[in-house]
């Protein structure tokens, strides 16, 4: 497994290429907290690139072990920005919590996957699910996933471990990991080493929003401009990682930021860049996608008294959409 550490890599080289009516500007301090994975990768190219820079911010990507110090350090402060599942966006809202969510993603391109003895779904019967958080994201649309395939909850256990990472590692090592939502860069390395995959999330559901990124409320009102340039950062290197033009530079970034060799790398890439299925340009928010994920949440979990809310509630887009008309 890739050792993804936390890391922030904004020093005077990249603080030299800030714009020069922000480079005398006191630089702000931003954190950032996400799940280790692919779908971090603009952070990594707006620091790369010095993007983030350039607008007088320093951004440091906090890696969490799991979805609860990922909520709950954000409503606490401990960080001012999540890159993360959508649905734990919902899930504190549902909590009492007032975030805002300010940019979409993409489908996260989570699969379910299980050892190699389990051949179809009907296997899983009695099988254990490993989960990070038992009512938030991933997990959820895993219970839809097998409910869809003649496996109500209640015909196997439900295990929480942790993130992705963690859950990769005892997929391989533990004989009663038998199944768990993966995405990449686990799931090719997942695959690679024998683990078989039943079908993505969106073979499955349809239109789904994976990732997304979201803040408290309150916290942006307080700072529309800092939100702003984040975002405009965000989304240059949502452009970057697009680019053909950059393939070579993306897959060195991928490669050096989650320890891969170059040809993983590289097939990590492709999944951002496939124009049917890849990476929202520009984090264009997917509606449709999202609906899909409260429908999910109130049909499943029962949250709202099983009617999903209208999507509008959660939103917070004209950040994003200052930002994109400002590059």
């Amino acid at each position: 497994m890739p050792a993804i550490e936390r890391r922030t890599l904004l020093g005077a080289a990249a603080l030299a290429l800030a714009a020069p009516s922000i480079a005398g500007a006191q630089v702000m301090n931003l954190r950032v907290m996400v799940f280790p994975g692919l779908a971090n990768l603009p952070l990594f190219v707006g620091q790369s690139q010095g993007f983030f820079a350039k607008r007088g911010l320093a951004v440091e990507i906090l890696n969490t072990p799991n979805s609860d110090v990922l909520r709950d350090g954000l409503a606490a402060g401990n960080h001012q920005f999540v890159v993360a599942g959508v649905d734990n966006a919902v899930a504190m809202q549902a909590d009492g919590h007032d975030i805002g969510i300010l940019i979409g993603g993409d489908s996260a391109f989570n699969g379910l996957y299980v050892k190699p003895e389990i051949r179809d779904w009907a296997d899983l019967r009695g099988k254990t699910l490993i989960v990070d958080s038992p009512r938030t994201a991933y997990a959820v649309a895993g219970y839809r996933m097998l409910e869809m395939n003649g496996l109500p909850r209640g015909s196997y256990e439900v295990r929480p471990t942790g993130g992705t990472f963690a859950r990769y590692e005892l997929m391989l090592r533990d004989p009663n990991a038998h199944a768990s939502m993966l995405n990449p860069p686990f799931s090719l390395q997942a695959e690679d080493q024998g683990i078989r995959r039943l079908g993505t999330i969106t073979e499955v559901l349809g239109s789904y929003l994976g990732n997304a990124g979201w803040a408290m409320r309150d916290w942006s009102r307080q700072n529309p401009d800092i939100v702003t340039r984040y975002l405009a950062a965000y989304v240059e290197g949502i452009r970057f990682m697009l680019s053909p033009a950059n393939q070579q530079a993306t897959t060195a970034i991928i490669a050096e930021r989650l320890r891969l060799q170059p040809d993983m790398a590289a097939r990590n890439l492709a999944l951002l860049t496939d124009p049917r299925t890849g990476s929202a340009p520009d984090g264009r928010f997917d509606l449709e996608g999202f609906r899909n994920v409260l429908k999910i949440r109130a049909e499943t979990l029962g949250t709202w008294g099983g009617t999903p809310p209208a999507p509008e509630r959660f939103l917070d887009l004209g950040y994003w959409e200052r930002a994109v008309a400002s590059l």
